[in-house]
């Protein structure tokens, strides 16, 4: 058996690597290392791939998180709601814009962001919101769109765990996700989905005024060359990642198909176990399991890290601190903040290898150690 990874990116590379290798060498061929040919087939690539209207590539998903709530020309002060139960650097660039974090709660089943919580937090201040589409799985957009629209809200998707989820609505319509909010962004981290080999990001729109503003605020508040009418930054994917991603894209439902293989046979041997309950899917979502996440009940979850370490097997805990309790929020009150569902998450959550390159007999072992420490102990 081979080594257990959380993610195996070099075994998926050298599935891919004849025609990695040689969109790489077109680009030093090319010396067009910022823009160009490989940058502008890629981002038309992920624009028809989640049928948006605008799709505008960026350096990293933090930078596109940041550059789409620097387009709305929110004030300092203003609410932006979100989940605490997520990567920091969701709310990160909220209090970076000087603009103010809301947290709420998450629905315990889907680990997604819960629309009544929202309703509950909206104030006069409340500018925006910020759903994550966590581990893969969808937030339940249809109801968030409608409160924005009720309460005059912008809604920006933070895609970075989900690229490649449909989304389905009531009328039977499905979606990209990233592609139904006013904006959505995500990352290609190497780790993601869709990863790069080093780091990378997009932002997506269906409003042209919008996809202007985005563009023009990633490559330092320009349209035209040294003529700059708006504060920017420098963000920019280079031309080696999306000649890597745009072989990569070709995959990515190949991909997600994989990961659905391995969730399911972890499904299978952790089914009807009483102290495990495996991951929810919502009938308005699929799963593309950029995380397979168990909630553990009546179990010693550090026994059992140690346990599986000792076992060759890494798992992890996505996350073990949630934004309301982080140091860097004191100074708007977090410590006010009664988020139940939240802080029992953060003690009960277990993530386990989940990648493109599981075999059978790593999922058997895998699930075998689990089963073996949970039911012994």
């Amino acid at each position: 058996m081979k080594p257990i990874q959380m993610v195996d990116t070099k075994t998926q590379y050298l599935k891919i690597k004849e025609e990695v290798d040689k969109g790489i060498f077109e680009v030093l061929e090319s010396a067009q290392y910022i823009g160009g040919a490989k940058v502008n087939e890629f981002s038309e690539a992920l624009n028809v791939y989640h049928n948006s209207a605008f799709t505008i590539t960026c350096a990293n998903g933090t930078d596109a998180l940041q550059i789409a709530l620097m387009a709305l020309d929110l004030q300092p002060g203003d609410e932006v709601i979100t989940p605490s139960f997520t990567y920091i650097a969701t709310t990160e660039v909220v209090a970076l814009l000087r603009l103010k974090p809301v947290f709420v709660e998450v629905n315990p089943k889907t680990f997604c962001i819960e629309p009544d919580a929202i309703r509950n937090a909206i104030t006069p201040k409340t500018k925006a919101i910020v759903p994550v589409h966590l581990y893969g799985h969808a937030a339940p957009m249809e109801e968030i769109m409608q409160i924005a629209k009720e309460y005059n809200l912008y809604v920006v998707e933070d895609n970075a765990q989900a690229i490649g989820c449909n989304y389905t609505f009531n009328n039977g319509t499905t979606k990209k996700t990233a592609t139904i909010g006013h904006i959505g962004c995500t990352s290609f981290y190497p780790s993601k989905n869709l990863g790069a080999y080093g780091d990378g990001g997009a932002i997506f729109t269906q409003d042209a005024m919008l996809a202007e503003k985005l563009k023009m605020i990633a490559n330092h508040g320009q349209k035209t060359r040294y003529i700059h009418d708006i504060v920017g930054c420098n963000s920019r994917l280079d031309a080696i990642q999306a000649a890597i991603l745009t072989v990569k894209l070709k995959q990515l439902d190949n991909y997600i198909v994989a990961r659905n293989n391995a969730a399911n046979y972890y499904n299978k041997a952790f089914a009807n176990h009483t102290k495990i309950t495996t991951p929810f899917v919502a009938s308005y979502s699929n799963h593309v399991y950029h995380q397979y996440t168990l909630i553990l009940d009546g179990v010693n979850r550090d026994g059992l890290v140690n346990y599986l370490a000792e076992k060759k097997i890494p798992s992890m805990i996505y996350y073990p601190i949630p934004g309301h309790k982080q140091k860097v929020f004191e100074t708007i009150g977090s410590e006010k903040y009664n988020l139940e569902i939240t802080d029992w998450l953060t003690e009960k959550v277990i993530s386990l290898p989940i990648h493109t390159e599981l075999e059978t007999d790593q999922l058997e072992y895998i699930t075998t150690e689990v089963l073996n420490y949970i039911n012994n102990h």
